[in-house]
């Protein structure tokens, strides 16, 4: 009987890794669906005394986001914002991949750099990547998804570019150390966010300017609200799935890179948007779009630093 118990151990303690992958994808699947997005941010304390807090961020909004991939280890979401029921915008986009072991860590002003880690620091974590409006990368995190006390959540903390909110309004600062937790809820799901925001300089320590508190809270509601938005992307997903392989091979030559914001006037979006008004092929868009992007793209060395 001894025998028996023993030889069947390595079954169960198996079968229990297996279990908890399978319930964290349905956990990451949640995450899609139409919502009604309150978003909530406020700066909470400064060091400096003489630091005049900014107003507080206050938004509503509804958004779809739509599986664009689902293979068991990695999940790829893309997020859209309908205004007025009407004007669907193409949002930011979210990966989620099982085990990651190398990621593009931000560094300040625009600027990336590969990180290799070891696959046995990663084990049983899921790597969230969050990607611009025009897929360019934003930040990367990993952590693994924990139960307790009945809450449900994952949290990891990392550098990322200034929120869209901020970064046309704001230059005292250039890095947002972000400690996001995603916590899922009866009523769908909660980003909650504890930021500090930074000023960082190449060869000299990092200038705390800020706390801050944020609330993004998703309200789950019928899908059928978010129809118009569900229609919108069956006609552009194509395009974008093609600049996502795009994207994909720039990004395989894994050193630093540093993405100019304009070339010849025009923001990198403006270029991908003329290149959807053309009448091409999945394949031509694809190789079109990684040209394009290269042209924003500056590599090696102190990229920061650069211009061009």
């Amino acid at each position: 009987m001894k025998k028996l118990f023993f030889t069947a151990l390595p079954f169960v303690f198996t079968m229990a890794a297996h279990a908890q992958p399978v319930a964290e994808q349905q956990t990451i699947k949640s995450l899609c669906g139409c919502y009604e997005v309150e978003f909530k941010y406020a700066e909470t304390f400064a060091a400096d005394e003489e630091y005049k807090f900014k107003p507080r961020y206050r938004a509503m909004g509804l958004e779809w986001v739509v599986p664009e991939e689902a293979s068991g280890k990695k999940f790829v979401f893309q997020h859209l914002l309908v205004i007025n029921d009407t004007m669907i915008i193409k949002h930011w986009r979210e990966d989620w991949e099982y085990e990651k072991s190398n990621w593009w860590q931000f560094t300040h002003d625009a600027s990336w750099k590969p990180v290799a880690g070891r696959p046995q620091d990663v084990k049983g974590q899921w790597t969230q990547t969050v990607w611009e409006v025009d897929d360019a990368p934003r930040y990367q995190g990993s952590s693994k998804w924990v139960k307790t006390d009945g809450k449900l959540f994952w949290e990891n903390t990392t550098d990322a570019p200034l929120p869209r909110r901020e970064y046309t309004k704001r230059n005292d600062y250039n890095v947002l150390q972000r400690t996001n937790r995603i916590v899922i809820t009866d009523t769908g799901w909660v980003h909650e966010q504890d930021n500090k925001k930074i000023r960082r300089t190449d060869g000299a320590p990092d200038e705390y300017i800020a706390d801050e508190k944020g609330y993004n809270i998703y309200r789950k509601v019928d899908d059928s609200k978010c129809r118009q938005a569900a229609a919108w992307w069956e006609k552009h997903r194509q395009f974008w799935q093609a600049v996502r392989r795009g994207w994909d091979e720039v990004l395989r030559d894994r050193t630093n890179i540093h993405l100019v914001a304009k070339l010849n006037d025009k923001r990198l979006g403006e270029e991908l948007d003329s290149l959807e008004e053309q009448s091409l092929s999945s394949t031509e868009v694809e190789k079109k779009a990684a040209a394009v992007i290269q042209g924003y793209i500056q590599r090696g060395g102190n990229t920061a630093l650069q211009k061009k």
